[in-house]
């Protein structure tokens, strides 16, 4: 199991098209994907838990990847948050 910290750090937080490409993007992974400020974390592969955890900017979201291929999913959420959800800033 992987477990870390992500910072959000798009000026608009974890909103709803935010929330819909962290939803793809783990949903492409068979490994349990959670996520949340703190326990319980909710399933990062559904956008409504996603959207509820109100995640603004500056908001530090613990991940949890545990699964086979737990590698590749931490790396690709990884990235998709480092690249401000593809939003450029």
């Amino acid at each position: 199991m992987i477990s870390c910290r992500i910072e959000i750090i798009n000026k608009l937080g974890l909103h709803a098209r935010a929330a819909t490409k962290l939803a793809s993007t783990t949903g492409r992974y068979g490994c349990t994907i959670r996520t949340g400020k703190k326990e319980p974390l909710v399933d990062a592969k559904s956008v409504m838990s996603l959207m509820l955890l109100a995640a603004g900017k500056g908001t530090h979201l613990l991940f949890e990847f545990n699964g086979e291929d737990e590698i590749e999913a931490h790396q690709a959420v990884s990235q998709l948050l480092a690249d401000y959800f593809g939003e450029g800033e």
